[in-house]
């Protein structure tokens, strides 16, 4: 097969966020030995799919790639080659002026860094390690550096937050002129430390009214600025989309490689295991340690509705079968007629006013 997208998880991190619920750990002594088992799996990985030809995107993200070192980081891109697009997720306390020179002789064209707010309070509320005026030197010395491509993550939606605190932050990102920005919902996810405080009732969720409000801010005031709304959680500027993220949210197969990584070929999904030492022994071993599942074309349908219509493209109806094309009108007729889906040119997608509920009309779309 033609080489797919590369996702290659770092899993180290100096410390842990108290929302994060993504597989991490602090050990890095691990991080030689882990680079070694992901060159390996990577070159297992073509033995096995045939895989051929340069990747069309790769996308190193964690835990935190930029503990790695030079060397490391040059080792990952000596093994899986170069694309036309290459991320790396980078914390801003990271990007010191040597690291930020490293990027510029790695094959490295865009950076992704977590910022989540510019308020110092907040900043120490999640356990990050850098302060405002660290992000926006960060975003500084990528620019002396060369890349032309950055991308900020925010969250909104903290406890007590207000309104004019969340504009604040989306006016420093503004300010910043970053080509792309992502902006999630804080969420309280089981088996973190922002969890466990939930539950002790230290602190408290934002209501939906208040998330809603700041979320059509968020909407408004990049689109007011020249950002593109292409996707739900997803702003860029005219030609800075996420190539590689893109490819999940439009079924073309990417490979991951690291602990807990995910992969899909069309057919069939598989991850690996989510523990660094076990994921380790097994590629040392030549035997990968992953889970499975075959994907049938029920599966496949959901998987569409879940992704595509989260996207501004929407779901391409001509793309499905008779038989989901059939059961997704059905379903969506009620959405059409009171506005919150929209039909054009045989697609399927969101409307404005509906993108802050789309979990409920996705879920209504698919399968049961």
């Amino acid at each position: 097969m033609d080489s797919p997208g590369i996702y290659i998880h770092i899993p180290f991190c100096k410390s842990r966020c108290i929302y994060c619920g993504f597989y991490s750990t602090t050990h890095l002594d691990l991080r030689q030995r882990y680079v070694d088992a992901v060159c390996a799996e990577y070159r297992l990985a073509c033995t096995r799919m045939a895989i051929s030809g340069s990747p069309h995107t790769i996308y190193i993200g964690g835990g935190t790639p930029s503990t790695l070192t030079e060397g490391q980081l040059r080792q990952l891109f000596d093994c899986v080659g170069t694309a036309e697009e290459v991320t790396i997720e980078c914390n801003p306390d990271d990007v010191t002026a040597d690291f930020a020179k490293t990027l510029a002789h790695l094959p490295v064209n865009r950076v992704s860094m977590g910022i989540q707010t510019f308020n110092e309070q907040r900043l120490r509320f999640l356990h990050r390690r850098h302060t405002a005026e660290q992000a926006e030197e960060a975003v500084g010395r990528l620019r002396s550096a060369g890349i032309a491509n950055v991308s900020i993550d925010l969250m909104y939606g903290f406890p007590e937050e207000t309104m004019e605190e969340w504009n604040n932050d989306i006016d420093c990102a503004l300010n910043l002129g970053v080509e792309h920005l992502s902006a999630y919902a804080l969420t309280f996810e089981e088996g973190t430390a922002l969890y466990a405080m939930l539950q002790r009732g230290q602190v408290s969720e934002t209501d939906e009214e208040t998330s809603r409000r700041m979320y059509e801010s968020l909407c408004n005031r990049l689109e007011a600025a020249g950002y593109e709304h292409y996707e739900i959680s997803n702003f860029a500027r005219p030609g800075f989309r996420s190539r590689h993220n893109s490819s999940y949210w439009n079924q073309t197969p990417y490979l991951g490689l690291g602990a807990a990584a995910h992969s899909y070929d069309g057919s069939r999904r598989w991850w690996n295991v989510s523990d660094v030492k076990e994921y380790i022994c097994g590629v040392e071993n030549g035997q990968p340690r992953q889970e499975s599942e075959t994907i049938d074309a029920d599966t496949r349908y959901n998987d569409i509705v879940l992704t595509a219509l989260r996207t501004s493209d929407g779901i391409c109806l001509s793309a499905l079968s008779p038989r989901h094309r059939s059961y997704c009108l059905e379903n969506a007729r009620k959405y059409i007629a009171n506005g919150m889906l929209v039909m054009e040119k045989e697609h399927l997608r969101l409307s404005r006013n509906a993108l802050f509920v789309s979990d409920m009309i996705m879920a209504d779309l698919m399968l049961a």
